[in-house]
C-alpha cells in the first residue's frame, strides 16, 4: 500500500513525506520531482513551453506508473486532485490518500519564505499570490475531499506531530475506510 498525500502548495507535502518516509522506512517520490526529472524540465518551464494541460497529461501518465509501486509514500502535485482519475488510480491500487490542509495565509507564508517556489513552480493565475492562493484554495478544496481518505490539519502543527498522526491513522483498525474524516 502505499501513502499518498494531497494538498495544496505549500501544505507540506514534501517534509511530511521525507519525515514519513524516514520513520516508516519507505522510499519517498515526490510527483513533480519525478516528471521534472522525467523531462529535464522544471514544472515551471513546463508550463510555460507547453501549457497547463500538457503538464497534466504529463502528471496523470506519471500518477499512473508510481500507483504501480508498492510501499512508497508519495507527494502529489497540488492540481493532481483536480483530475478524478488521478485519485481513482492510486485507490484501486490499494493507496491511502490523505490531505494535508492548509490555510491560505499559512500556505502564502511557507511559499513566500521558500525561493525554489519561485524558480520551480508556475504562478497559476494573474493575480497577486495572496489572493491566487486564497481563491485556489477555495476552488480546490472540494476536489482534495473527495480525494481523502483522511484529512490532516496542517497549520500551527509541527511536522513530528503531523507524521504521528498519520501513522496513527496508517496502524489503526479503520485504515481501510474510504469516507473523508469532515473537516472541523
Amino acid at each position: 500500500m502505499n501513502v499518498v498525500l494531497v494538498g495544496f502548495r505549500g501544505s507540506g507535502k514534501s517534509t511530511i513525506g521525507k519525515a514519513l518516509s524516514e520513520r516508516l522506512g519507505r522510499e519517498f517520490i515526490d510527483c513533480d520531482d519525478f516528471i521534472e526529472k522525467r523531462t529535464s524540465m522544471t514544472i515551471r518551464e513546463i508550463f510555460e513551453r507547453h501549457g497547463e494541460s500538457h503538464f497534466r497529461t504529463l502528471e496523470s501518465e506519471a500518477i499512473t506508473e508510481l500507483s504501480k509501486l508498492d510501499g512508497k509514500v508519495v507527494a502529489t502535485g497540488g492540481g493532481a486532485v483536480l483530475k478524478y482519475q488521478n485519485m481513482q488510480v492510486f485507490k484501486r491500487a490499494g493507496g491511502l490518500v490523505f490531505f494535508l490542509k492548509v490555510s491560505p495565509e499559512t500556505a502564502y507564508e511557507r511559499i513566500q519564505g521558500d525561493p525554489g517556489t519561485r524558480t520551480r513552480r508556475p504562478a497559476l493565475t494573474d493575480k497577486d499570490p495572496a489572493t491566487e492562493i486564497r481563491e485556489q484554495i477555495t476552488l480546490r478544496a472540494p476536489y482534495y475531499l473527495q480525494a481523502a481518505d483522511i484529512v490532516v490539519p496542517v497549520d500551527g502543527r509541527a511536522v513530528a506531530d503531523i507524521v504521528d498522526e498519520v501513522v496513527r491513522h496508517l496502524a489503526g483498525p479503520d485504515h481501510e475506510q474510504r469516507d473523508p474524516v469532515p473537516i472541523a
